[in-house]
């Protein structure tokens, strides 16, 4: 039951932050940026954020200006959510979209002979 809770919390911190990052005003945290997914550790301590940018080149800048804003994004969160703890936010690169479109490109170049049933 605890695990399904802090499944709820995950999903009301990304979405949150999907709409705080938008109205942020660093020059580092521009563009497209998605937060990707939430993962809280049991106590609500910490939570680690798993964020993806269009734009590679500028990924650790926007980390750095991610960073700097956690602490106004950690106010901002816990003034929406009513939690006794709000969690300190860490900010981490997501590598499942690069991994994904390599794997499906890997599965794509297999040259696999078709199946001829024959009936």
């Amino acid at each position: 039951m605890a695990s399904n809770r802090i499944g709820r919390i995950n999903d009301e911190i990304q979405r949150e932050l999907s709409v705080l990052l938008r109205g942020l005003k660093d020059p580092r945290v521009q563009g497209l940026i998605s937060v990707t997914a939430v993962e809280t550790t049991q106590d609500l301590r910490y939570a680690k954020v798993f964020v993806s940018a269009l734009d590679k080149t500028k990924t650790q800048d926007m980390l750095k200006g991610l960073k700097s804003a956690s602490g106004f994004l950690r106010r901002e969160i816990g003034s929406k959510l009513q939690l006794r703890y709000t969690p300190e936010l860490l900010f981490v690169e997501d590598h499942a979209i690069e991994t994904g479109t390599r794997m499906n490109a890997l599965l794509h170049s297999l040259q696999i002979p078709e199946d001829h049933d024959e009936d």
